[in-house]
């Protein structure tokens, strides 16, 4: 049986920060909703479940990020996930510019958590919060995109 990922579901805390934030990086808003109802209910296991989502697209139309903003039940705030913990990680971006994708990250007052790495010439790559304490990694291909000798 062929399987398919179909997107990754995201809780935040504002649906438009987080919105601004992806499509900024290059992303695509594909669409916007509210969904309440029974069927919603029985989808995701929560009663009186309402909730504004967006849902966005890479460029190349084969990722999707789905955003979640509970209206009821209210939303439950946790800490921000660390790279080592069990469960959902980050999510993974590649980019053709990891400065010009930091700048754009700045002006949403995200930055990376340590510094951009350079893993043996190949990537150059870094983890940031995103809204809602999202973790991002952006990582640059160097042998697609060699860095400007100095």
């Amino acid at each position: 049986m062929p399987i398919a990922l179909e997107n990754v579901g995201i809780a935040v805390r504002d649906i438009d920060e987080a919105i601004a934030f992806f499509v900024d990086l290059g992303l695509a808003l594909v669409g916007r909703d509210e969904v309440s109802g029974e069927w919603a209910d029985v989808a995701v296991g929560l009663n009186g479940n309402h909730a504004k989502i967006a849902v966005l697209q890479t460029p190349d139309g084969r990722g999707q990020l789905e955003f979640f903003e509970y209206l009821h039940p209210d939303a439950i705030e946790t800490t921000p996930t660390l790279p080592n913990e069990i469960g959902m990680h980050r999510v993974a971006f590649s980019v053709d510019d990891i400065d010009a994708s930091l700048a754009i990250a700045a002006r949403h007052g995200c930055f990376p958590l340590r510094g951009v790495a350079n893993y043996q010439n190949v990537y150059k790559l870094t983890y940031l919060r995103g809204p809602s304490g999202i973790l991002v990694m952006l990582a640059q291909d160097l042998s697609e995109n060699p860095a400007p000798s100095a």
